[in-house]
């Protein structure tokens, strides 16, 4: 499974606003360079140049990616299907990575990131419907149960991250969550009002478009 391995404060300070690739109760306690450094990471450039169309449709697709923790071919095959299926693209390409399994567990308050979440899923400790299941861009449909195996609900990650989750009141408004029963429930199919990414998704499409 490829995915992106080096610093993820990085692509943040690249993008210039949180992706909530890290715990934000971590990143807030590390003051993190986040906060500190308030520019994209490298040398600075000499002169700062005027950001082209191109450079700001690139700067939109790499912040939804980074987000999400797709890589590119990934990301091409969601925008292939999204232009193809009914509807505004832009939103239908929204969907379909806010319905990835790593995603769902995430929006649950089970996994802090998504990045963690995508390690769970990975190492085979989330249920589907009962079926265990291991891959993370696994699509959720209405009415599919999200369990965590019963080995792994004693884990000190799953107590904390409930405990953090029940503390902010963060479980997204299309899940419900029982986390007596360490499961949930996809009630209803995301909207772009559930998006929480300050992102223009129709400059993607443009982008895509060309």
């Amino acid at each position: 499974m490829a995915r992106y391995r080096g610093p993820v404060v990085k692509l943040m300070r690249r993008e210039g606003l949180n992706l909530f690739l890290k715990n934000s109760h971590t990143l807030h306690k590390e003051k993190s360079s986040l906060e500190k450094r308030k520019y994209p990471p490298g040398l600075p450039p000499k002169k700062k140049g005027k950001v082209t169309e191109y450079g700001a449709q690139l700067r939109e697709k790499q912040k939804v990616k980074r987000a999400y923790g797709v890589l590119e071919k990934q990301f091409r095959r969601y925008f292939e299907e999204a232009s193809h299926t009914p509807g505004i693209p832009g939103e239908n390409l929204l969907q379909f990575l806010e319905r990835r399994l790593d995603n769902v567990l995430y929006r649950m308050g089970f996994a802090v990131t998504r990045r963690q979440a995508r390690n769970f899923v990975a190492h085979r400790h989330v249920l589907v419907n009962g079926h265990r299941v291991d891959i993370c861009s696994y699509r959720v449909n209405v009415g599919d149960k999200i369990e965590i195996r019963e080995k792994f609900q004693k884990s000190t990650f799953i107590e904390e991250n409930i405990k953090l989750a029940q503390a902010i009141n963060r479980t997204a408004s299309w899940v419900s969550v029982d986390y007596t029963k360490f499961s949930g429930e996809v009630t209803s199919l995301p909207t772009r009002e559930h998006i929480d990414i300050p992102v223009k998704e129709q400059v993607i499409v443009e982008l895509y478009s060309k």
